[in-house]
């Protein structure tokens, strides 16, 4: 393992004292820990409640059951759930783990053929763990009539120390194992997630950072019913109300905010040094024209009119915008406002489908003529 990620796990072990885990074990309950928190911040469980064991547990290092927002361990669980909630909302949740630091086709092909084996016939040996995340399973599907939001998501993280490269023979080796889930039908999402030694830093980061902002949201438009998103708004807000949004209690830019966004700050490039330019000139009241926007996803929102209280968010696209407008914080006034969506979704393929489409760019060069004709 890297200097960081061994940092990281060190921390980890004391925290959840399993310092007298062997290495491989410890790394396992991390790795499980740090993927699934990222679908589950309602309340605190400990690495344990996951990991599958040792010995019969068919390739999968962690499974997490999460059906209504709630990490279900045990099935009488479901039927208290349901009388709740009247529905069941499910997401499954698979993890393996290896220290190596690569991706090995071999190890996919044997993770994805155990969480076939999960929902299937049941051929392999099962330890004590994997039965009883089976017997949930079974009790969820025996109840499919009230899938009313739709069918589980399924979710597979293949965790290692090593670097993913997007090699075409693992992308493919993957991709049959999903689709061969999918072709079940028995999900309504099934996403095969590589993560590598930076994106386990920057779960774990994560995990430490869940932070929640009530703020006013007073020009807004709610955008329709969308599957498995549960909330959605397009509007734009005052950019000093969205510094708050995104700055500690002492005014600092907080960082962890833009873990998900696929480029980090590119200092005062071309796009950037324009930014700056309409912030300090008389202009400034065009931004809200001028401006791509901001992208936020959170876990978890509540409205109450205009008052938003935002949990477990991220800015997914506008880490440029973001620091340019924190940098140049002193010559914002009122008149500067920001576009701003506000997603609020925990489905792992609807959160890496919008992160892919708003950070992708076409290139207009410099002196391109644009030419627009008048309506009749």
């Amino acid at each position: 393992m890297d200097r960081i990620t061994t940092g990281l796990l060190s921390e980890f072990v004391n925290e959840f004292e399993i310092t007298g885990l062997p290495e491989d074990k410890q790394f396992e309950q991390f790795a499980s820990y740090v993927t699934v928190r990222r679908h589950y911040s309602e309340a605190a469980f400990h690495s344990r409640d996951i990991v599958t064991g040792d010995g019969g547990d068919t390739g999968i290092d962690g499974i997490a059951i999460i059906v209504n927002n709630n990490l279900v361990t045990e099935v009488d669980e479901i039927d208290e759930i349901l009388s709740v909630n009247g529905f069941l909302d499910v997401t499954f949740l698979f993890v393996q783990a290896e220290r190596s630091s690569s991706f090995e086709s071999a190890k996919i092909g044997t993770f994805g053929y155990g969480v076939r084996d999960f929902f299937g016939p049941g051929r392999l040996v099962r330890n004590e763990a994997i039965k009883n995340a089976c017997s949930i399973m079974n009790a969820i599907f025996a109840k499919s009539a009230k899938f009313t939001k739709g069918n589980p998501a399924l979710v597979m993280y293949y965790v290692t120390t090593g670097r993913w490269q997007n090699d075409q023979n693992l992308t493919a080796r993957y991709q049959t194992e999903v689709n061969d889930l999918s072709d079940t039908g028995q999900f309504r999402s099934v996403v095969f997630v590589p993560v590598g030694a930076d994106y386990v830093q920057r779960l774990y980061n994560q995990t430490k950072n869940a932070i929640t902002r009530e703020f006013l949201f007073e020009q807004k438009t709610v955008i329709p019913n969308i599957t498995n998103v549960q909330q959605a708004y397009v509007g734009f807000i005052n950019a000093r109300d969205f510094l708050k949004i995104i700055c500690d209690d002492n005014g600092e830019l907080i960082e962890s905010l833009f873990y998900e966004n696929v480029r980090g700050w590119e200092g005062y490039n071309t796009i950037n040094e324009e930014i700056r330019k309409t912030l300090l000139s008389q202009d400034k009241d065009r931004f809200v024209l001028m401006n791509n926007g901001i992208t936020v996803i959170a876990k978890s929102l509540l409205t109450t009119g205009n008052k938003f209280t935002m949990g477990d968010f991220q800015i997914v696209n506008g880490c440029q915008t973001s620091n340019v407008l924190y940098d140049n914080r002193d010559a914002l006034t009122d008149a500067v406002r920001i576009p701003i969506r506000i997603i609020c979704t925990n489905d792992e393929a609807i959160i890496e489908s919008v992160i892919t489409a708003t950070n992708r760019q076409t290139e207009v060069k410099t002196g391109t003529v644009f030419c627009f004709a008048r309506l009749r």
